[in-house]
């Protein structure tokens, strides 16, 4: 039986440092002054991010060939391909992507049965590169990949993309889940305040809804966006201590602290009126329609606002709404004493041992393609090593300087670090359960007992 390893807690005592950090980040460019921003990102080089000189030196390999699979789509994918794009141009080696849809362990496991797997693969869970690693799958980090590591990477990202002590993976992209992205011109209108705690969060909503607006977007399909409004809450609420138990399934999923969290929870899915499309619409809605309808329709937009990661951005790029001024931002509420901080990110892993394929890893370590990415939007990287100049906007800027400043004082997301069968497969698992609960938030216990169930045949326990 697998079992989870204490590392992928991440070894931070606290949250508070990375929680004032986007507190006062986002206090800067989410609401009042300093809301517009020129791109020049002060004296660094600009919105070019720098200087243009490659940074770190990648082999030729003309006439190769490299499949990568992701899960991205729409515009992360069109992005990552601009990456992918430069290392062609600057190794000669010709890429394929493949997208691998939301099920990645599924996908890789068919294509490992099939004898044709992927040179290399952004995997989204902590959980699933331990479960690859145990079965062999991964091919470890070579040596020119490990020194770009040790360069531009603090331990904690270093020690995500490690099992057993071998490096295989590279965290490329970051996420901060831990935001709230709103339409500014529906707040103006209603009357509403960006809110620091859950009362002022549900209160807020009902003002928000009492002006013809419906109030808060959830893309409830998707059901990992589930995963990640119980994450904030419990962390919040129960602390790190007890999110680092439940995490490793150490407590279960019938302790009282979920009982409270699932409670909490509660006060927004079971009010119909506080969610756009009430709970069935929530249930039919993906994740990027849940972000772009927050930011479309003018003065009637189909929602007021929307809990979702930095990579929203992106989304909220394919609408007529501009971050920092139609789009702001704030950090999500505090249920218990602080704001929680809760962190994701998409780890390159090699599953061929080829030149090309650790040029790739190694290239990802970089800051040379961190800043492509950065500079096309929606987007943050772990990469400390980053000039921060690189990103496109302000607000972008400020999430990626406290992702940074926070150091290993985070939390990483945690059905990601749940082996795949429980917290990070569509249709079963947590994802399933907490859209049932979506669908009946007055069964708490019956939730409670099902996630339990689930955890404790995925954790082998």
């Amino acid at each position: 039986m697998r079992r989870r390893l204490d590392r992928t807690a991440v070894r931070a005592t606290t949250a508070v440092a990375a929680a004032s950090a986007l507190a006062l980040a986002l206090a800067a460019c989410g609401s009042g002054g300093g809301t517009k921003d020129n791109g020049s990102g002060g004296s660094k080089g600009g919105s070019k991010g720098g200087s243009t000189a490659p940074t770190v030196q990648l082999p030729q390999l003309k006439g190769q060939k490299l499949q990568v699979t992701a899960v991205w789509t729409g515009p992360e994918r069109e992005n990552f391909v601009k990456v992918l794009d430069e290392f062609e141009k600057r190794t000669g080696a010709k890429v394929d992507f493949v997208p691998s849809g939301d099920d990645m362990a599924g996908f890789i496991g068919s294509k490992i049965a099939g004898g044709g797997p992927p040179d290399v693969a952004m995997l989204q869970q902590v959980g699933v590169l331990g479960e690859f690693a145990e079965k062999g799958w991964l091919k470890p980090l070579g040596s020119a990949a490990k020194a770009q590591l040790a360069k531009n990477y603090t331990k904690g990202w270093q020690d995500l993309g490690a099992h057993k002590g071998t490096g295989y993976g590279v965290y490329f992209k970051a996420s901060n889940k831990s935001l709230v992205w709103y339409n500014a011109q529906a707040f103006d209108n209603a009357g509403a305040k960006e809110p620091k705690t859950w009362p002022d969060f549900v209160k807020a909503a009902e003002i928000i809804g009492e002006s013809g607006i419906e109030p808060v977007s959830v893309g409830g399909s998707d059901g990992w966006t589930l995963t990640d409004w119980f994450e904030n809450i419990y962390l919040s609420q129960a602390g790190p201590e007890k999110y680092d138990q439940l995490a490793q399934h150490k407590i279960k999923w019938t302790d009282p602290t979920v009982k409270q969290a699932l409670t909490t929870l509660g006060q927004l899915f079971g009010r119909k009126d506080l969610l756009a499309g009430g709970n069935s619409g929530a249930l039919q809605t993906d994740f990027p329609t849940s972000v772009t309808r927050t930011f479309s329709g003018g003065d009637t937009p189909k929602a007021a606002m929307v809990s979702s990661a930095d990579f929203a951005a992106a989304n909220i790029a394919q609408t007529k709404a501009k971050v920092g001024t139609d789009a702001k931002v704030f950090p999500f509420p505090a249920v218990g004493a602080k704001s929680p901080v809760v962190t994701g990110g998409d780890v390159a892993v090699a599953l061929k041992d080829s030149k090309a394929s650790q040029a790739l890893l190694t290239f990802l370590a970089s800051t040379d393609a961190a800043k492509i990415w950065a500079q096309a939007g929606g987007f943050i990287s772990p990469n400390k090593e980053l000039d921060q100049a690189a990103y496109a906007d302000g607000v972008m800027r400020e999430i990626a300087k406290a992702l940074i400043a926070a150091g290993d004082d985070f939390r990483f997301d945690m059905s990601d670090q749940a082996p795949a069968s429980f917290g990070g497969k569509p249709g079963q698992g947590e994802w399933k359960d907490l859209q049932d609960f979506l669908k009946n938030p007055k069964d708490i216990a019956g939730t409670q007992a099902r996630l339990e169930k689930d955890a404790a045949k995925a954790f082998g326990h």
